[in-house]
């Protein structure tokens, strides 16, 4: 995925996807999760949620523990400053 800037978080309709994926993040967690990065239902803020890999894309959004890890957030989504600074903490 290219950078992320606040434009294109401004272009994206509310809830929309704006990555998912696997992978174990010893930072975050010390088992296999799945992530989703999704964009806010109101202003063009975002955050990544995690659960289980075997869990749906849709329940991660509803369910999901946010991450807060900031080196990690960075490394799934790479994104300019102003982005960074929409992120949902």
């Amino acid at each position: 995925m290219c950078e992320l800037t606040y434009e294109k978080l401004e272009k994206m309709k509310p809830c929309e996807t704006i990555a998912t994926g696997t992978g174990t993040y010893p930072e975050v967690i010390n088992e296999e999760i799945r992530w989703v990065a999704v964009r806010g239902g109101g202003c063009p803020d975002w955050a990544i949620y995690y659960l289980r890999p075997d869990e749906t894309v849709n329940h991660i959004k509803q369910e999901g523990d946010k991450m807060f890890t900031e080196s990690v957030i960075k490394r799934l989504v790479p994104c300019d400053e102003k982005a960074w600074g929409m992120y949902r903490r």
